[in-house]
């Protein structure tokens, strides 16, 4: 491997490392601040993960973890920030139970439907945003939080019993869907069942990279996000870019709720998960928008969730996961920066060696024509 391949591997790496360990470091200092053992804690959730039902439980929610934090990584990509994911991954998941619930087609026909459903109404509400930012300059970040509130109000609205609601009890659903739209998962026997639609989220990673790595798209989609102008002046259209860049985030966030939608709840109600969109962004950060690297930070997310319920059973509050899942954002934020300058000092360094190495080259080769003309 080249010596700046190494390097560049080596300032991918390590940004990840720096921030989890300072995660670890600050929210061991909160523990012995509270009185609590700083390790024990961390000892008890590493222990969950050796068992088969948490497990499987982690890939599970990881599932859905890694499909919303593919999204955010698109905008991030566009040098957009898609704070919206979690309204569009609502709405998507509400409108596919809508139609599950009251379409019953064949299988073969029924799920692609679901999954259609989601697509589009997730591509829809971001490309609200997209539309506001490319005709009126509107920040996708305003644009998005807002339609989160729109979503959350349009949600309550669908619940209502004479739209598209029905009342089991004190909570609000959709009405069960039609099993022709269940997609069975692995049976694994005590524990548990992997999603059926844990292969989306895979086949969504292998997407993600062939495009933006493998095709005329992904390489405009990069270039216009490192720079608008530059992109411009080769024949991109910035504009088109931004668009088609939100309409891709919305339409793969629209799929972030179906592994359980269409592998276990089968009903959008009260119990849903939510905040999945916003968890995505320190995913993707994490991850630093890779494909891989985003499996390992949404496989810690879960891990950080599913394991955490041990600690009530011993004396620490649940809640330490919840801050550690704080902490990794902002040591990420502040990593990447740090390594970011060191990176930038070490390509001027090397330039500046280069070009010193350069010059005593010139003036060597000035010094033996001299010689040779005598």
């Amino acid at each position: 491997m080249k010596k700046f391949d190494k390097e560049r591997v080596l300032l991918a790496v390590a940004g990840p490392v720096i921030a989890l360990a300072v995660a670890f470091v600050l929210s061991a200092i909160v523990l012995v601040a509270s009185g609590k053992n700083p390790v024990e804690p961390f000892a008890l959730m590493f222990e969950q993960a050796g068992y088969s039902d948490v497990q499987v439980l982690i890939l599970n929610q990881a599932s859905m973890y890694y499909i919303a934090a593919l999204a955010v990584a698109i905008g991030f990509r566009m040098n957009l920030f898609n704070i919206g994911v979690d309204g569009q991954y609502q709405l998507g998941a509400m409108m596919a139970a809508i139609v599950g619930a009251h379409a019953n087609l064949p299988a073969f026909l029924q799920v692609p439907l679901l999954l259609l459903t989601a697509v589009c109404t997730g591509a829809f509400w971001a490309g609200i945003a997209g539309v506001l930012k490319v005709t009126r300059g509107v920040s996708e970040v305003v644009a998005t939080i807002m339609l989160n509130a729109i979503a959350t109000s349009l949600i309550v609205y669908m619940w209502k019993p004479d739209v598209f609601g029905v009342k089991i009890g004190n909570n609000s659903t959709t009405g069960e869907m039609h099993e022709s739209g269940w997609i069975p998962g692995i049976d694994l026997g005590a524990a548990g069942e992997i999603y059926g639609l844990v292969i989306l989220a895979v086949l969504l990673g292998i997407g993600y990279w062939v495009v933006l790595n493998r095709t005329r798209f992904g390489f405009d989609l990069r270039a216009s996000g490192s720079s608008s102008s530059a992109a411009a002046a080769s024949g991109v259209d910035p504009k088109r870019m931004v668009l088609t860049a939100m309409l891709l985030s919305g339409a793969i966030a629209g799929l972030a709720g179906l592994p359980i939608l269409l592998g276990d709840s089968h009903t959008y109600n009260l119990n849903f998960p939510t905040g999945i969109g916003f968890l995505g962004i320190g995913i993707a950060l994490l991850g630093r928008n890779s494909p891989v690297g985003i499996v390992f930070a949404a496989l810690l997310w879960a891990w950080l969730d599913k394991a955490s319920p041990e600690l009530d059973f011993h004396g620490y509050d649940k809640e330490i996961a919840v801050i550690m899942q704080g902490l990794i954002v902002l040591s990420v934020v502040v990593s990447y920066e740090a390594v970011r300058e060191w990176g930038l000092r070490r390509q001027q360094r090397r330039v500046g060696a280069e070009l010193a190495a350069g010059h005593v080259l010139g003036a060597d080769n000035n010094t033996t024509k001299e010689v040779a003309g005598r």
